[in-house]
């Protein structure tokens, strides 16, 4: 799947970084690459949904990045 939207940071137990796509849907990758950890950064990734059967993060879809690319900072 593709995946346009903002990065964002959610400061939920240990804090995690995540994507809010122009449908407000929010994703939340496991394997988060540093160059786009920009808060607000407008990103496209390509990523696969991941089953987790537990963590500490109650929010978004987890998701895992295959390849990304900033629009803009």
């Amino acid at each position: 799947m593709t995946i346009t939207g903002k990065v964002v940071y959610e400061n939920i137990g240990p804090g995690c970084w995540g994507i809010v796509d122009n449908k407000s849907n929010q994703w939340r990758p496991v394997n988060m690459p540093e160059q786009i950890k920009k808060e607000g950064a407008t990103v496209t990734v390509k990523a696969r949904e991941v089953e987790e059967f537990a963590s500490v993060f109650m929010w978004g879809t987890p998701v895992r990045i295959t390849s990304f690319h900033t629009l803009m900072p």
